[in-house]
């Protein structure tokens, strides 16, 4: 009865190349939302002047955002007055 059991280990084929990209593929973008994650959590001390780079860089945002706002204001003026007709 001993004899007819079959303990030997399953035969498992290699894994191809795309089957080991695919697996260290993953590894790798598990790393990097990881880091990602970890980048967000942990804040890093900026210096002065990156501060205040960032600060011109916003002021110069808001400008160019008021200046793409004035137009959009002057085409509903003129499909109001298109309506009235």
């Amino acid at each position: 009865m001993a004899s007819d059991l079959d303990f030997s280990p399953p035969e498992v084929p290699e894994p191809t190349f795309l089957e080991n990209l695919l697996r260290y593929g993953l590894f790798l973008g598990a790393i990097f939302q990881l880091i990602c994650v970890l980048a967000i959590i942990v804040p890093i001390p900026k210096s002065h002047e990156a501060e205040a780079a960032a600060s011109e860089s916003r002021s110069a945002e808001t400008t160019r955002k008021s200046k793409a706002t004035a137009p959009s204001a002057n085409k509903r003026l003129k499909k109001e007055a298109k309506k009235k007709r």
